[in-house]
């Protein structure tokens, strides 16, 4: 394994602990100038989301409805069960969109679903097969030292795009996640790790705001695209 996946994976509570989960539940919010963009507003404003660390699975539960992302499949449900609007390969319905091009419920479905099930089981899901991983050149985020892990996906998962970056500090947690987004026509990412809780000895950050950068990673705060704030996590 990859020296520094090894102590980012130590630093999150340890590959014994994490094989003994099969999900994460969370319940919180997740807002931002994106879904304002897509014209769906505080769409996300209250949800439950639960994400499989298994196999590429993510359930949202919101006002009346359920959303499930799986990467072949997207589905609309009532909170009983039926089908209200299905669609394959998902990743497809992004082809030709603008900026401004609105969102329909499976467009959020597939965006979040992607977005989280990375999010939530980074950075264990990288010892996978398939996943290739070297360390590159440290960056300086707040003024501290952090060291860059590369992440190289297989086509067999489906994320933001093929190759993201990740940034850990010296105590081995994630600070930053650095990628551009495919379904967004290559819009930049950088995914900011805040608030960290200790939950059942898995180091999760309860806090995520992601907002766009130009040049050399140079961060620009106003607005802030996406925010990820976890008020309940439970490991299942």
């Amino acid at each position: 394994m990859n020296d520094l996946l090894n102590i980012a994976i130590d630093a999150h509570g340890g590959m014994a602990r994490w094989r003994r989960i099969s999900r994460i539940r969370v319940k919180g919010s997740i807002t931002g100038a994106i879904w304002f963009v897509k014209g769906r507003g505080d769409v996300l404003k209250e949800v439950e989301f639960v994400v499989d660390t298994r196999r590429e699975h993510v359930a949202i539960a919101l006002a009346g409805k359920r959303m499930v992302f799986e990467p072949a499949h997207v589905v609309l449900q009532t909170t009983t069960g039926e089908v209200i609007a299905e669609r394959d390969d998902a990743e497809r319905s992004f082809d030709g969109q603008t900026q401004e091009t609105p969102w329909d419920d499976l467009h959020v479905t597939y965006f979040c679903g992607e977005a989280l099930w990375t999010y939530l089981n980074t950075p264990f899901l990288y010892t996978q097969p398939g996943f290739l991983t070297d360390e590159v050149e440290s960056v300086t985020i707040d003024g501290e030292k952090c060291r860059r892990l590369r992440v190289t996906f297989p086509d067999t998962v489906k994320s933001h795009t093929r190759t993201q970056y990740f940034c850990f500090g010296p105590d081995g947690l994630l600070r930053r996640h650095d990628y551009t987004v495919d379904v967004l026509g290559g819009a930049q990412g950088l995914n900011y790790a805040y608030d960290y809780r200790d939950v059942d000895g898995i180091m999760i950050p309860a806090t995520r705001r992601v907002v766009g950068y130009q040049g050399d990673y140079q961060p620009i705060w106003d607005p802030v695209l996406v925010e990820i704030s976890m008020r309940e996590i439970d490991l299942l």
